[in-house]
């Protein structure tokens, strides 16, 4: 919250989403945020995929959306618990489909142009301070996607 404050002049008037942990969104809510978007931001636990059914984002057809990123792979013993819960119900391949380079994957294969993802289980600290870096250069310094990612890099 304290970051999308901070940059709040910059573009972000026109943003609009969920924000918090009172509610998860409905896949009509996911697919109305994708299709309706030109960038799109998840800041959230586990994996961005288990949070979407796959049949539904693959077929998809979303290339307003020319960029995606996905500050996900956080995990606490309450989202830990969820995506095991959740995992037990699903098949190895359906698993294998969530993970990070696989979702990349199937975000291009539905049009998005360009995918910022991390790749590894992170912390809040560590995704807040990518986030900060994130809009800091994309929008404040103006840098394209692969400019910033080089700063992420370092």
């Amino acid at each position: 919250q304290e970051i999308l404050e901070k940059y709040h002049d910059l573009f972000t008037v026109q943003w609009e989403g969920v924000i918090g942990n009172m509610c998860a969104p409905s896949q009509a809510e996911w697919e109305q945020l994708l299709t309706n978007c030109s960038a799109f931001l998840f800041y959230g636990m586990e994996r961005f995929m288990s949070h979407v059914l796959l049949n539904w984002l693959v077929a998809m057809n979303i290339p307003k959306c020319r960029l995606v990123v996905l500050l996900d792979l956080v995990r606490s013993q309450q989202s830990y618990q969820r995506i095991a819960n959740s995992d037990f119900h699903k098949s190895c391949l359906r698993i294998a489909l969530e993970r990070p380079t696989e979702t990349a994957m199937l975000l291009s294969l539905t049009g998005v142009a360009s995918i910022i993802a991390t790749q590894w289980y992170t912390n809040l600290e560590e995704n807040a301070e990518r986030l900060e870096t994130l809009f800091e250069n994309l929008l404040s310094f103006g840098k394209t996607t692969g400019q910033t990612v080089h700063v992420l890099q370092k």
